[in-house]
């Protein structure tokens, strides 16, 4: 038989969901590429200013489940919707904010609707296709947030830098009145909306084979964000010109694609086993950039690689989690999708924390060798599930 094929339909609906990651993406990552201008402006230091990141994290990692787990009897289409036009709102309000503590409550406000909304997409791609077509669906939803570091970032950067870093939130405004113009002709309204058992759910959240896989890519991400939450910073002591700063972006972004490529060919076969050496290699990439970037061609070079190995943990440690869902918690399987994303914002939470500590405590380079030990550290608990997978089998 012939595995199910995608309709216009269906392919509308992924473009649909991925459009809605792709503007939920660039307004959560585009602060990286305006860090330095929010905290000129507001008379902060860098280091404070990242705190904007770790506090919208936080806070996406810790209310994404509490709401999904009480919502999820709700009409999906009707609060997706409501969900968007609050992000629109929460956007609009941080263009005309010059308060620091306003801005944090608005990114956090804004992290609560982000999650839940980035959980929700992943739900519906999943059940809206052929069960043969979910992995393509997934992949495709998340390469929004792909996208969203190609030309996102890079055009939120280069509109502040024209203008100012509130024009940047005119634009991700703009982007959401878009995103929710096509939630509105596009979403289907024959969604499931069944309450799941809080009691199925919790247990999943405490298996400890959940909880296992859970913190690898949190620890990935972690590595990552350790070092990236501080890139601008550390591109101009590189000697990086600021206009020229939204271009390296945009072509960071653009290597990144080719990390969204790499990471489905990791997933198509033992991905896991893979992933093990993969944040060994990024770790030594990582480390490595301590010593390139005393050398803008090395350095620009160390980056790029530093992008590539970002991201190729994404699908592996999705379909990872929903197939142990499966084993040990079936009827959360729906939860379990929605714990990659929060996965990846406490590590960006934790690695952007920790960078703050250690830019702060040691020094700005100082970031990389602290990177490079929490992918090491994402290996070890790789090499740990894996061995305990083989030994189940």
């Amino acid at each position: 038989m012939h595995a199910a094929k995608l309709t216009k339909q269906h392919w509308l609906l992924i473009f649909t969901l991925s459009l809605l990651t792709f503007v939920l993406g660039t307004s959560e990552f585009v602060i990286v590429g305006i860090l330095t201008d929010i905290a000129n402006s507001l008379g902060i230091s860098n280091a404070k200013a990242g705190v904007l990141v770790s506090a919208f994290a936080i806070t996406f990692a810790v209310a994404t489940p509490a709401v999904m787990s009480t919502t999820s009897h709700y009409p999906k289409r009707k609060w997706m919707l409501l969900l968007i036009a609050a992000f629109i709102l929460l956007n609009l309000a941080c263009v005309f904010t010059s308060s620091y503590a306003l801005l944090m409550v608005f990114r956090m406000l804004t992290a609560i609707a982000t999650g839940v909304l980035i959980s929700l997409a992943m739900v519906v791609a999943s059940e809206s296709v052929p069960e043969a077509q979910r992995g393509l669906a997934i992949s495709f939803v998340f390469g929004g947030f792909t996208l969203a570091n190609v030309i996102g970032v890079p055009l939120g950067t280069f509109v502040a830098g024209h203008f100012n870093w509130h024009a940047t939130f005119v634009l991700t405004t703009a982007l959401g009145i878009c995103a929710l113009l096509s939630a509105y002709m596009v979403l289907p309204s024959n969604l499931s909306q069944e309450r799941g058992s809080i009691k199925d759910q919790v247990l999943l959240l405490v298996h400890p084979r959940i909880m296992m896989a859970f913190f690898i890519p949190a620890l990935g991400f972690g590595a990552l964000y350790t070092v990236y939450t501080y890139l601008v910073p550390i591109l101009k002591g590189m000697g990086a010109a600021s206009e020229s700063i939204s271009v390296i972006l945009f072509a960071y972004g653009l290597i990144s694609i080719f990390s969204n490529i790499l990471a489905g060919k990791i997933a198509s076969h033992n991905g896991i086993g893979r992933l093990r050496f993969v944040f060994l290699i990024q770790a030594a990439v990582l480390g490595a950039l301590y010593l390139t970037t005393g050398s803008y061609l090395s350095g620009m070079i160390n980056i790029g690689l530093m992008s590539l190995t970002g991201i190729l943990l994404t699908t592996s440690t999705q379909l990872y989690l929903i197939d142990l869902a499966g084993k040990y918690q079936p009827s959360a399987t729906g939860l379990a999708a929605s714990l990659m994303p929060v996965a990846s914002n406490v590590g960006i939470a934790f690695g952007s924390a920790l960078g703050g500590i250690v830019y702060e405590q040691a020094g700005l380079l100082d970031v990389t060798w602290a990177g490079a030990a929490v992918a090491l550290a994402a290996s070890v608990l790789t090499f740990v599930s894996y061995h305990m997978d083989q030994r189940n089998t």
